[in-house]
């Protein structure tokens, strides 16, 4: 498993504890509008601006907001971490007791789900509230490694006066977000804390190799109900002559018969019956299965009319997809998301190396463009083309955007997702902005 570079917080060959003097002078100055004597990290720049923007009082922000015992037993039976939960357990709590800190895990709200590790910080982070229940995302905590690392969804850490609001100073937090390895859906993080003696760079690639070896335990988890599916299904496509495929109860495709099988179908939400549509097949027949639906496509005959939405004003952004039949709502990836919005940007189309240059600064990355739109359109059908790629004529697309230009897609790198957020090129015909 390849470690990416992580942008740690602690510099190498620096002095922690003179690195600590250093941001609470950074803190101190940032906060009274005097000139800073050293500059923040930008993921600790961009976090502070947000979280000025919800109003966070750095001086007594107020205590997180905390589940109810019964809504934090309902959280973590529907958290798909509960699985693999003790793989990071064995993975992480005995390094955690170790070295001093404590191992959160949380859903993709930023509320803890389950807390491990040190006695005695877990003591230091009663006081605080780093308890089982507390939502930890920005808007309820300021800038921290769970909340801004879930808001950019990458692997984070953060160093004493990082935090924005000052008790928690005293702390270094290391977190790396889990997502769900089919759909790349944001489903929680994984988090180390303790006191600020105890930083140390490795620490984020270690929380980072865990959250990687979870996201792989979740992926194998699901081969194994889809092996299992198919075997189910097996004795009935056997006698069937027309097309078919055996989808799981998310749409996944187990297997399929006289049909190139799709890897995933967007299936409605209310399942079953005939004329049904689906994005990537058109009409077509559900019939429920032990654990999944068979999808019978129905010859094609005329396409119905249909609209695009791609909201990127929540935290996760979203496609649905709707037609005289009904609506289908999709989580992209982040990826995936910055590719819908290109596209929306670009109703003319946009080829391979254009959309290189816009995601990577450089047109050397048509491979992977070319890879990505692949998937894109396995899971939204004849809505997307190719040469050039763009939306289908004919297809309405509108864009929910954020209600300040800096929270479009707050964690892309993607040079032109920047231009959009810091005004420096128009925006896409049809966006709306979102609360």
């Amino acid at each position: 498993m390849s470690i990416p570079s992580l942008d740690t917080a602690l510099p190498a060959g620096v002095d922690a504890r003179e690195h600590a003097r250093l941001l609470r002078r950074v803190h101190d100055a940032a906060l009274s509008g005097r000139p800073a004597p050293a500059s923040l990290r930008p993921v600790v720049e961009d976090s502070w601006a947000r979280v000025r923007r919800l109003g966070i009082d750095p001086d007594s922000g107020p205590p997180p907001r905390t589940a109810r015992l019964d809504e934090l037993h309902r959280d973590r039976s529907a958290s798909p971490i509960a699985e693999v939960l003790p793989l990071i357990r064995r993975a992480l709590v005995p390094v955690a007791d170790q070295a001093d800190h404590i191992m959160l895990v949380t859903d993709a709200a930023g509320q803890i789900l389950w807390r491990d590790g040190s006695h005695r910080v877990r003591s230091v982070g009663d006081r605080v509230g780093l308890v089982e229940g507390a939502f930890w995302n920005e808007a309820s905590t300021g800038t921290n490694a769970i909340g801004t690392a879930l808001a950019v969804g990458r692997p984070v850490q953060i160093y004493s006066a990082e935090h924005y609001v000052r008790n928690l100073h005293t702390l270094t937090c290391a977190c790396a977000p889990v997502h769900d390895p089919r759909d790349g859906r944001l489903l929680g993080a994984v988090d180390v804390t303790g006191p600020v003696s105890t930083v140390h760079p490795s620490t984020l690639a270690l929380v980072h190799t865990v959250a990687r070896l979870a996201e792989a335990h979740l992926q194998s988890i699901h081969h194994t109900h889809l092996e299992r599916l198919r075997s189910v299904a097996a004795p009935m496509l056997a006698g069937l002559s027309d097309p078919a495929l055996v989808v799981d109860e998310s749409g996944w495709t187990a297997t399929a018969v006289h049909m190139e099988p799709v890897r995933r179908v967007l299936l409605p939400r209310q399942r079953g019956g005939s004329g049904t549509w689906l994005p990537s097949l058109g009409e077509c027949s559900l019939e429920p299965l032990p654990g999944g639906w068979l999808v019978r496509p129905k010859p094609r005959g005329e396409r119905t009319s249909t609209s695009v939405t791609l909201d990127l004003s929540g935290p996760e952004p979203s496609v649905s997809v709707a037609g005289d039949s009904g609506e289908w709502t999709h989580r992209p990836s982040p990826r995936h998301a910055e590719l819908l919005l290109l596209l929306a940007a670009h109703r003319g189309g946009r080829t391979a190396r254009q959309l290189s240059q816009d995601l990577f600064g450089s047109p050397d990355h048509v491979v992977t463009v070319r890879a990505e739109l692949s998937r894109v359109r396995r899971q939204l059908g004849g809505i997307i083309e190719s040469r050039p790629y763009r939306f289908s004529e004919g297809v309405r697309v509108r864009v929910h955007a954020p209600g300040t230009p800096e929270g479009l897609l707050p964690g892309s790198t993607a040079p032109a997702v920047r231009d959009m957020r810091e005004g420096r090129t128009g925006t896409p015909v049809g966006v709306t902005a979102g609360n």
